[in-house]
């Protein structure tokens, strides 16, 4: 019987902060790995070195993911064991590990998870909103116009919603959380796992106080609760309940901008931005 050559690619979950957070089933697959593909090969060594395993290293990201996803598609064509890790988590979430696992599948490889730490479900069960139902959002754009989109529409989100984020746009990611969703409860926590773990929970306005006056280091898992309003402000048909003029003014209510809510009313009614701001203005003078 000819033997089976087709190899196997394994997404091993490593410590999101805390070494002694690994399983023992990750510590086992890392050791009998024939090659350990790493995000970024000093951080994980760091981590092989505090176990003493020296599976042969090698780097895939987001720079190289292309021909090193390749080769490590060759390696297991030979029938070689590829252990995928990242710098912290599950690896193929905000990575690019997900497209060598779609490569590795479309050539039927084996594919296995191990399972593991994850910063996601980690900061939503600490920050004490609602777990039964929320939704990962991965990073807010770096473009504050992209940030500010993505937010409103996900602003009549119900579910908890998850963000990573960077601390040097933390605070600017926060004032246009406020600005679009509204002083809503939340959970900023960063470190999480490490020396300095910090959960800062409140509303919004509150949290943003605090790293006001508290430079904010390390990298940060945001929790925000969902709209848990009572009136929809979309009927069944997705179209507004609300006339534009009166949508404007429920935003400002809320504590947005005339200019954002003028924008979103502009988008969820499907008008001209201009056309909105001149009713609002005539609705004003009036």
């Amino acid at each position: 019987m000819a033997q089976d050559l087709k190899g196997t690619l394994y997404l091993c979950a490593t410590p999101i902060g805390n070494l002694e957070d690994i399983t023992l089933r990750a510590l086992r697959v890392l050791r009998e790995a024939d090659l350990i593909a790493a995000e970024d090969t000093r951080h994980t060594r760091k981590l092989l070195s505090y176990y003493d395993i020296h599976t042969p290293l090698t780097s895939y990201h987001g720079h190289n993911c292309k021909k090193k996803g390749d080769y490590l598609l060759e390696l297991m064509a030979s029938g070689k064991k590829i252990a995928l890790v990242s710098d912290a988590g599950m690896p193929g979430v905000s990575d690019p590990g997900s497209e060598l696992v779609l490569s590795a599948l479309e050539k039927e490889f084996k594919v296995i998870p191990v399972p593991g730490p994850s910063a996601v479900i980690t900061a939503l069960v600490v920050s004490g909103l609602p777990t039964e139902a929320f939704t990962f959002e991965g990073f807010l754009p770096s473009s504050r116009k992209a940030r500010l989109d993505k937010l409103a529409g996900l602003r009549n989100e119900r579910r908890t919603l998850v963000f990573f984020e960077a601390p040097h746009r933390l605070k600017a990611s926060l004032a246009d959380i406020r600005e679009v969703t509204g002083n809503r409860r939340m959970a900023a926590a960063r470190e999480l796992t490490k020396r300095y773990e910090e959960v800062v929970r409140g509303t919004v306005d509150e949290v943003l106080a605090y790293f006001r006056e508290k430079e904010p280091r390390g990298e940060f898992c945001l929790v925000l609760d969902g709209n848990n309003r009572e009136v929809d402000l979309l009927v069944e048909t997705n179209r507004p309940a609300l006339k534009p003029v009166a949508h404007v003014a429920m935003f400002e209510a809320e504590g947005v901008s005339m200019k954002e809510a003028i924008r979103q009313v502009a988008r969820l009614h499907g008008l001209p931005r201009r056309e909105v701001y001149r009713a609002v203005v005539m609705s004003k003078n009036k």
